[in-house]
């Protein structure tokens, strides 16, 4: 069997910390405890966790508008105090900070120009992704007169101006209705099919488990699960047998044969965990066990 070709780095951490301190130098916070993340170029990573996580804390140390207290944050094998990285990063907060009075094609030339796009390149850019974030018939308004919701897709237009190899989503899809929800997960796969990389953070676990490639759960600062999604959901102690055009009778023939070798049918079918279970109960079972941390993911695939 030939192993697949390894994958680019594209973030790294290796025992992050970050403590906050009061004016007087005593710790207030311990937002990170020695957090080792690795996420490869050409994945959707989801970044989850409860507020006061340290979700937010891990972005802002990424972008390199924080400082670690301890260990190392590498992205594009740089250090994250690297500034020289940051034209190939595009980021969505969560709360989008943008010129009120500005159109979208405003908005967008503002923000190419930051990053010393020539005007051809501006002007065509910002045309494209107007179009794919579904709001050309608004393109000439003020952004003060946009929904919600119109205000997360020009924030994800200027979050791409710049072609970004890396994007970082904080809650994109906070205030859209359900079309607009599936047409922002549309999107962020198709940034994936581009060749991008993506790291999304978001409290609507559906659209996590929908769009991600794989996850990490946070709580109190500490890693509590890492991995993939269709593998940490998979319910390993039950099987799933499909079949077509199976009669009453046969499927009561082999429910018997099932019964006869030990085993116990439980049901026909074979649901699966979702990924709001999951999360629920790694964060019940992080405050009753605090000390107990995720194992890596190289131990999980030797067992």
């Amino acid at each position: 069997m030939v192993s697949p070709a390894p994958r680019n780095v594209v973030i790294e951490t290796r025992n992050l910390s970050k403590v906050y301190r009061d004016f007087w130098g005593r710790q207030k916070v311990r937002a990170l405890r020695a957090l080792d993340l690795t996420v490869e170029e050409g994945e959707i990573f989801g970044l989850l966790g409860p507020n006061g996580s340290g979700k937010s804390t891990t972005i802002k140390i990424l972008l390199g508008l924080l400082f670690p207290t301890g260990g190392d944050a590498l992205v594009f094998g740089q250090p994250a105090t690297e500034v020289s990285k940051n034209h190939r990063i595009g980021y969505l907060p969560e709360e989008s900070y943008l010129y009120r009075f500005l159109n979208a094609y405003e908005t967008l030339d503002f923000y190419g120009r930051l990053f010393n796009m020539p005007a051809a390149e501006r002007e065509k850019q910002s045309r494209q992704l107007i179009e794919t974030v579904g709001l050309s018939h608004a393109a000439r308004r003020p952004l003060k007169e946009y929904s919600k919701g119109m205000t997360r897709r020009i924030g994800l237009a200027q979050a791409l101006i710049n072609d970004p190899d890396l994007v970082l989503l904080d809650e994109p899809t906070s205030g859209l209705d359900p079309i607009g929800t599936k047409d922002m997960k549309d999107m962020i796969l198709n940034l994936k099919e581009q060749g991008k990389t993506v790291i999304l953070c978001s409290h609507l676990l559906a659209d996590v488990q929908d769009v991600c490639d794989r996850i990490a759960i946070l709580h109190q600062g500490e890693l509590k699960e890492l991995g993939r999604v269709d593998a940490l959901l998979r319910k390993r102690d039950l099987t799933q047998i499909q079949s077509t055009q199976l009669t009453p009778e046969v499927e009561k023939e082999v429910c018997d044969l099932i019964r006869e070798r030990g085993g116990q049918v439980l049901s026909t079918e074979n649901p699966t965990s979702t990924l709001e279970d999951l999360f629920l109960s790694i964060v019940r079972e992080s405050e009753a066990k605090p000390g107990k941390r995720a194992a890596s993911e190289k131990s999980e695939t030797q067992q």
